[in-house]
């Protein structure tokens, strides 16, 4: 049996256009489309008519921590129950806001490498996990919090050489990380470093590559600072999170590899806007210190032509789940075309991530993620906003 979905607008996620007088029609069993097309439909199954709304693949978000509030903002001696309960509610808030799949970076406990193996045999739904497990990190560094109600363990594997990280990697590899995060410099949350301090070295992150892709993992480096951004580039990352810093030098090394810059303008957005008299002076200062360039170096990116994938560092200080869409904006506002930022979020994240061959566009043999709007998302990013979009998971109707 089929679904076939009629009279809507379509941006696929290939192309940068709408599409009018589009239909779909989708195989409820395997929840993959069959066929797209324009005009007259075929006449069987279930119809569903969208009624002239505009319909666009589900977000993909490549740059999430699922076992954080943005609200508490608390990071350290979180049990691994209260981590579990917070990622489950806070995948909820993801799917409302339209995004469908996920590339979570990094998860006390493991916990999103559990809750993918649930989906994976079909015990929950919602948001699709690709999980990273705990990062990796040098003691002391971004990622050394510590976990636990008496403190028995870290966030991260705490790594000091490359002996240490390849047995790191092959530890997460066993227990089912897809992707292998790395904390290559400091950040704006630890209190013990500086956002452009190097920490992971480059053998450390060259091991860590070779180890990941010697076992179809992929590769995600935190790195803000312009000398460890450097290092992450030379070691053959997938994805460069962040990027405070870039260089022009390493803008066009980025070009030339295919290195994929995952912008999240949101996380340093957020900190100076709402943090005032509610987090720790540190990170206010660190914050309030890089925006500025930050968001100019992002630009300088985007006009250069580096791959942007779409992520939003989710979890960190008041920067929610629910407020997904808003990265676009930014995105926008710092030089990237409606267009740029839409294919960030979906046909780039998914190649990214590489499962573009299942997600990241709407065409036949690809899964009918997708999101039903009000207006057109290519002549007005905020449309993406809307609060009471459609959200459908593979053919079904989520909210």
């Amino acid at each position: 049996m089929t679904k076939l979905f009629t009279n809507f607008n379509l941006f696929d996620g290939a192309e940068a256009e709408t599409k009018a007088a589009s239909w779909m029609e989708v195989d409820e069993k395997s929840g993959k489309i069959v066929q797209v097309g324009r005009g007259d439909a075929p006449v069987r199954g279930e119809k569903i008519d969208l009624k002239g709304k505009y319909v666009m693949p589900g977000l993909i978000n490549v740059h999430t921590h699922i076992m954080m509030n943005p609200q508490t903002n608390k990071l350290e001696y979180l049990s691994e129950t209260e981590v579990a309960y917070q990622a489950l509610q806070n995948l909820k808030e993801l799917l409302k806001s339209g995004v469908t799949y996920i590339r979570d970076c990094g998860c006390a406990f493991d916990v999103d490498i559990k809750l993918a193996k649930l989906q994976s045999q079909g015990v929950i739904g919602g948001t699709e996990i690709m999980p990273s497990g705990r990062p990796m990190s040098m003691t002391g560094g971004h990622g050394d919090f510590t976990e636990g109600w008496d403190g028995e363990t870290t966030w991260g594997y705490l790594t000091d050489s490359p002996d240490e990280m390849r047995a790191s990697v092959r530890q997460a590899f066993k227990k089912g990380a897809k992707n292998i995060k790395l904390m290559a410099t400091g950040g704006v949350m630890s209190a013990t470093d500086q956002i452009d301090d190097i920490e992971l070295s480059l053998p450390e992150l060259k091991t860590a590559v070779e180890e990941a892709h010697s076992k179809h993992m992929t590769v995600a480096a935190h790195a803000e600072g312009e000398k460890g951004i450097h290092n992450a580039v030379l070691a053959g990352v997938d994805s460069v999170e962040h990027g405070s810093y870039v260089s022009d030098e390493d803008i066009e090394l980025m070009i030339k590899q295919g290195t994929f810059l995952t912008t999240t303008l949101i996380a340093a957005y957020t900190i100076p806007k709402y943090g005032e008299g509610k987090l720790p002076q540190y990170m206010l200062d660190k914050a309030n210190a890089f925006m500025d360039k930050y968001f100019e170096r992002i630009g300088a990116a985007i006009k250069a032509g580096v791959k942007i994938s779409f992520g939003t560092d989710a979890g960190t200080p008041f920067n929610g789940f629910k407020d997904t869409s808003f990265e676009l904006e930014l995105l926008t506002r710092v030089g990237a075309t409606n267009a740029q930022a839409l294919f960030a979020a979906t046909k780039n994240a998914a190649e990214l991530m590489h499962i573009d061959n299942e997600y990241g566009s709407l065409a036949a043999g690809k899964y009918a993620d997708f999101i039903v709007l009000d207006t057109d998302p290519l002549a007005d990013i905020k449309a993406v906003q809307q609060e009471d979009k459609g959200v459908y998971k593979k053919g079904v109707k989520q909210f």
